[in-house]
C-alpha cells in the first residue's frame, strides 16, 4: 500500500525518529513544561482517558465511532500507527493533515529546543495532539496511553470525564512490572481524584485498580449490561440485552471491550447519545489490523504481539474459521515473549512463514524458527503476493511494524486501511 508523503511531513518524521527523540523515557516533567509554554491546552479539554495492556485501541475506536455518530466533534489520539504518524491524531475519524501535523511538530520542537526541554518522540506527538484538539475546539477527546499510565505522557491531564482500564496482562514487563498486579498499579495511575473509572471485575488487576480508585475517591463503575458476540449468516453481531446490533469489529475478545465502552457511554454526563448513534457507531467502527478480515483474499490481519493477544486471536480464529487450513505469516520484535506467542498460535498442521521486517529490533528467522519445532519458511513481499491467490485462510500476525511494512509494499491490499 503506497502512501504519499509531503516534503514537510518527511521533515517531521526525521525529527520524530532522530536519535535524540526515538527512545522511551517515562515521566511527566518534560511534557508538563512544554504544555505550559503552549498555554496548557489540555486544561480546557474534556477527556476520556484509556489505559490497559490489550483492548484500549478497540475501546477508543468504539467510543470515537459512537460519539461521532451522536454529532460530537471528537478528537482521537492512539498509537502506534500502521503507515503514517498522522493516523494517530484524528478529529471525527479524519487524520490530521500532513501540513498541520508538520507545522505543529516543527513549532513544538523549536519551542522545546529554545527552552532546553528534551522531548521524546511520544511526548512531542502527545503535545501535538493536545494542541491540535484545543485549536480545533473538539467537544471531547479520547486519549489512549502509550505505555503504562502513571508516567505516560498522556497522564499530564489533571482531570477527566472518566478513566477506562481495559484488560491487564504481561507486556512491557521490563518497565511496568513482572506481575499483573504490578502492571495494574501503573495503569491505574491514570485514575484522577473524584473522576469515575470504568473497569471490569474480571480484570486480572481489578483489586489493585479498585484500591487505587478508593484512595483517590474515584467512583468505580462496573459494566452492568449483558453483551455477547455472535457470528451469524456471515455477519458479526453484538447482542446487548438481547438486541442484535451489527458490529464491525470481529473477535470474541471484543465482548469485554464493548462492555467497557458501552458502560462509559452510559455514564458520560451532559452528553446526548441516542440508541441510533450507538447502532450506527457499532456498525461503522473500524480498527485496522486488529482481527481485520479481507474477504476477497480470505486474509486476516492482526497485531497480536504478546501472549494474551495470541490467546484471544487463536480463540477467535477457532470460532470464526474453525474448519479452514491456516497459513501464517509471522514476525515480531525481540523484546516480546514470542516463545509463548508462537506456542499459542500455531498448530502442527499449519503452514508457517516468517517475515524479516526492517525494524532494527526485529527477531530473526533463526531466533523464531528454533523454538517452533517444525519446518517453517522464510518469506519476502513478492511471495506474500502469490499466497494471496491461495484458498486457505491466510493470517498475517505479530508486530504492527511488520504489518505496516507489508501493507505499504503490497498494492493488492490498497484501500483496506
Amino acid at each position: 500500500m503506497s502512501t504519499k508523503m509531503s516534503k514537510d511531513y518527511q521533515e517531521a518524521v526525521k525529527i520524530l525518529t532522530s536519535r535524540e527523540k526515538f527512545y522511551i523515557n517515562l515521566g511527566l516533567e518534560r511534557i508538563t513544561k512544554i504544555l505550559e509554554l503552549l498555554g496548557n491546552p489540555q486544561a480546557e479539554l474534556k477527556v476520556i482517558h484509556i489505559a490497559g495492556t490489550n483492548g484500549k485501541g478497540s475501546v477508543s475506536a468504539i467510543l470515537n465511532a459512537i460519539l461521532c455518530e451522536a454529532g460530537y466533534k471528537t478528537g482521537l489520539y492512539t498509537s502506534p500507527h500502521i503507515l503514517k504518524y498522522t493516523e494517530r491524531i484524528k478529529i471525527n475519524s479524519t487524520d490530521i493533515s500532513d501540513e498541520f501535523f508538520s507545522k505543529l511538530i516543527s513549532q513544538i520542537n523549536k519551542l522545546a529546543k529554545e527552552n532546553e526541554i528534551y522531548l521524546t518522540e511520544f511526548e512531542l506527538l502527545t503535545a501535538c495532539a493536545l494542541k491540535y484538539f484545543h485549536e480545533n475546539k473538539v467537544d471531547v477527546c479520547i486519549l489512549e496511553t502509550g505505555l503504562g499510565g502513571r508516567f505516560d505522557a498522556t497522564n499530564v491531564i489533571g482531570k477527566n470525564l472518566l478513566s477506562i482500564i481495559t484488560s491487564i496482562s504481561l507486556d512491557h514487563t521490563e518497565r511496568l512490572g513482572q506481575t499483573p498486579q504490578e502492571i495494574a498499579f501503573e495503569k491505574a495511575g491514570i485514575i484522577k481524584p473524584f473522576c469515575p473509572v470504568v473497569v471490569s471485575p474480571k480484570n486480572l488487576g481489578f483489586e489493585v485498580i479498585k484500591s487505587q480508585a478508593q484512595t483517590k475517591n474515584a467512583p468505580i463503575i462496573l459494566p452492568e449490561n449483558t453483551i455477547e458476540i455472535e457470528f451469524k449468516n456471515g455477519t458479526n453481531y453484538a447482542i446487548i440485552d438481547g438486541k442484535y446490533y451489527k458490529f464491525n469489529l470481529m473477535g470474541l475478545y471484543q465482548k469485554m471491550n464493548l462492555e467497557l465502552a458501552y458502560e462509559a457511554i452510559k455514564n458520560l454526563e451532559d452528553f446526548d447519545i441516542s440508541t441510533d448513534a450507538i447502532k450506527m457507531g457499532l456498525e461503522k467502527v473500524s480498527w485496522p489490523c486488529r482481527l481485520q478480515y479481507i474477504k476477497k483474499y480470505n486474509l486476516l490481519l492482526d497485531g497480536a504481539h504478546n501472549p494474551d493477544g495470541a490467546r484471544v486471536l487463536k480463540e477467535s480464529i477457532n470460532y470464526y474459521f474453525s474448519n479452514q487450513k491456516k497459513i501464517w505469516i509471522y514476525g515480531t520484535l525481540k523484546n516480546k515473549d514470542y516463545k509463548t506467542v508462537v506456542n499459542r498460535l500455531f498448530d502442527k498442521d499449519d503452514e508457517i512463514y516468517l517475515y524479516d521486517f526492517k525494524h532494527p529490533n526485529h527477531a530473526t528467522y533463526d531466533e523464531i524458527s528454533e523454538i517452533i519445532g517444525k519446518k517453517v519458511y522464510s518469506i519476502k513481499t513478492e511471495e506474500i503476493k502469490k499466497l494471496l491467490a491461495r484458498d486457505e485462510l491466510k493470517i498475517i500476525a505479530g508486530s504492527i511494524y511488520m504489518l505496516g511494512e507489508i501493507l505499504e509494499n503490497i498494492t493488492e491490499l490498497d484501500n483496506i486501511y
